[in-house]
């Protein structure tokens, strides 16, 4: 079975979408489906006007295909992206992810794998907060969150943050360093492989006669302890 990964994310000038390809791409080398989709934008064309970079973003990624519910559904494994926004995630994936109501009661975003990255204008400005933001959503989703960790020299080499692969932009806003990317495209493979396994598992340990045999007589066990 192919282990089929989702890559959501909300890009403004275009860094958060540069972290989230790396990831993907990462994602896709170890031999996992990928979908690369961005959440709808909310800011009216007045907003996006007085920031040319902005503009010319949203229209280099308007054919990249917006992110719907089924997206959650069809994934075995999530990663998602947001520029900060004092601290949180950004608005437009706010608003993609309190639509997941409807998935998230039928139990449909539990026991998957999920992982988050970022992009701040400073260097304290915010990459590990909104992270950890985001993994409020994930304890209720009871999602099982991947994180990058200390795992791998990339993450040393991108400035060492353990929750998530995040840039610092800075005053041109394309500040963004090869070790970041490849940092990117380590969490996503470590995402898809950590999927994989888990699927693997699925199918050892799965529910089939002999197995239910098996956990009745554990039960009747347990009674009598």
């Amino acid at each position: 079975m192919t282990t089929k990964v989702a890559v959501i994310y909300y890009s403004a000038t275009g860094s958060v979408h540069a972290l989230a390809q790396a990831l993907a791409e990462g994602a896709t080398s170890t031999g996992a489906e990928v979908r690369l989709r961005r959440v709808a934008e909310l800011a009216p064309d007045s907003a996006i006007d007085q920031n040319p970079q902005w503009r010319r973003h949203a229209d280099a990624t308007a054919a990249i295909t917006e992110a719907t519910i089924e997206d959650l559904a069809w994934a075995d494994a999530y990663a998602f992206g947001t520029p900060t926004r004092f601290g949180t995630p950004a608005a437009q994936l706010k608003q993609f992810i309190d639509q997941a109501g409807g998935l998230w009661q039928e139990g449909g975003l539990a026991d998957k794998p999920v992982t988050a990255f970022t992009s701040a204008y400073n260097r304290h400005g915010g990459n590990e907060a909104t992270i950890l933001s985001l993994a409020n959503v994930f304890y209720h989703w009871g999602a099982l969150i991947v994180p990058p960790g200390f795992t791998d020299p990339a993450v040393y080499a991108a400035g060492g943050n353990p929750y998530g692969a995040s840039a610092v932009t800075g005053p041109t806003g394309n500040d963004l360093h090869a070790a970041v990317l490849e940092a990117a495209r380590y969490q996503g493979r470590r995402l898809a492989q950590t999927a994989t396994r888990l699927l693997a598992g699925t199918h050892i340990t799965g529910t089939g006669p002999q197995e239910e045999a098996r956990a009745t007589e554990a039960g009747k066990s347990l009674q009598t302890v």
